[in-house]
């Protein structure tokens, strides 16, 4: 990936569309617009252009906006070429921009990747942007627009403010121990700051489960004994048929999951194979998945059919418990049951529903919370407060208290970009579709 070149995309999405947008980044992007549109138009204000290839045919007539840098997206020279949203018109549009010298498609993510290189945002900045653009619900959208708009940098940036005075602190004290003008107490002011940063990254690193919910969902588990009647509620709760549903015990093999947008929160719902003791190979291997998404749960539904074995449990998370088929047994609810539902008739799904989704709200909190959302965040920030829990001036030398506070001022400058991360750059960057 060279930044020298000018890159050119579709940036709107998928086509046939009612307009498509093409982007043209970097040092040609005014050739660009000379060559197709006859002109470079004032800056930020849109001009009706006729779009002509290099034989200067017309190709489309649409509208031209020019982003000066470093005041563009990406910090360079920016055309938009906003034509007609068909296939014919956007690859004609392409086909002339790669034909100029110095011009090339746009490889996943490079639009957004130059826009980190020249400083417009920051590595979590970019993340949220990524989050943004793959938010499926209410919730996923309003975190990853607060992470998009610097939350966490804001965050990162204020830790780090404070770490680098508390760093220069220290080594005043030790630089200039003999200058009247350097306290005598300094080292104890440090240790304190010291204190206080630690505490608030352990509450961050406390909130990540949090954030990891919004951003992957809030995993349910569907478990019990073969033939509970977990593949149906799995389909009743999808509303449509994601798993084969059998009279056959053992019918389902492997872990099936779903996603469900309950209240604007990401759900991750996981039918199981049934809990037994069994010889079959499958089967067997089915049963141990089914074990591990128990342990990886945030709730288990564990399901009891009237005329069905109750299976043991070992997980962690909380459970419901769901008598299913009443529609069979209308006794009522039995002792020992939070619920009682039938797929048949409908009764009871819809008090689960509402009891899952208190159940996710209550854990995943605010959507808007500053909280690491990535394993990226968690490690990095878990990574500093090591550092920090390191710092011991009483029983280190300055020198190397002061070498502490670096190197945790180190390892939390990755946090947005600023030390450290160059081979996570294409790992980041790649999530990013064409044109972004």
């Amino acid at each position: 990936m060279s930044f020298d070149d000018t890159i050119a995309a579709l940036s709107s999405g998928a086509l046939p569309a009612g307009i498509a947008v093409l982007r043209v980044s970097g040092r040609q992007a005014r050739l660009a617009m000379e060559r197709i549109a006859g002109g470079v138009p004032e800056p930020r204000r849109a001009s009706l252009r006729t779009f002509r290839d290099g034989t200067g045919a017309p190709i489309d007539r649409g509208l031209l906006l020019f982003f000066p840098a470093p005041g563009s997206v990406s910090g360079e020279d920016l055309a938009e070429f906003h034509v007609h949203g068909g296939r014919a018109v956007a690859s004609a549009m392409l086909a002339a921009l790669c034909a100029l010298p110095g011009v090339r498609l746009a490889e996943a993510g490079e639009f957004t990747r130059r826009a980190f290189e020249n400083g417009r945002i920051d590595l979590t900045e970019a993340e949220g942007l990524a989050d943004l653009l793959a938010a499926e619900t209410e919730g996923q959208r309003a975190q990853a627009l607060a992470q998009a708009e610097g939350g966490m940098r804001q965050l990162a940036d204020s830790w780090m403010r404070r770490l680098l005075r508390a760093r220069a602190l220290i080594e005043a004290a030790f630089d200039f121990s003999d200058e009247g003008d350097v306290a005598d107490d300094v080292s104890a002011g440090v240790s304190a700051e010291v204190r206080r940063l630690a505490a608030e990254m352990r509450d961050s690193l406390s909130g990540a489960r949090r954030g990891e919910i919004w951003r992957d969902g809030f995993h349910v588990v569907i478990a019990g004994a073969p033939n509970a009647g977990k593949s149906s509620l799995l389909n009743a709760l999808a509303e449509r048929d994601v798993a084969i549903v059998s009279a056959i015990p053992g019918t389902t093999r492997d872990v099936i999951e779903v996603r469900l947008d309950l209240a604007g929160i990401p759900v991750r719902l996981s039918d199981t194979a049934g809990l037994r003791e069994t010889g079959d190979v499958v089967e067997a291997i089915g049963v141990e998945r089914a074990r591990r998404a128990l342990d990886e749960a945030d709730l288990v539904l564990h399901l009891v059919a009237p005329d069905g074995e109750n299976a043991a449990l070992e997980n962690r998370a909380p459970v419901i418990h769901v008598r299913t088929k009443i529609d069979l047994a209308p006794q009522g609810l039995p002792a020992n049951f939070d619920l009682a539902v039938s797929v048949r008739d409908g009764r009871g799904i819809g008090a689960l529903l509402n009891r899952i989704t208190a159940a996710a709200r209550d854990k995943a909190g605010n959507p808007s919370e500053v909280v690491p959302t990535r394993l990226r965040h968690r490690e990095i920030i878990a990574g500093t407060l090591e550092w920090l829990e390191a710092y011991d001036p009483e029983h280190q030398p300055p020198e190397v208290a002061a070498e502490t506070l670096r190197l945790a001022a180190d390892r939390l400058g990755s946090l947005t970009g600023r030390t450290g991360v160059e081979d996570l750059l294409g790992v980041i960057f790649g999530e990013f579709c064409i044109g972004k």
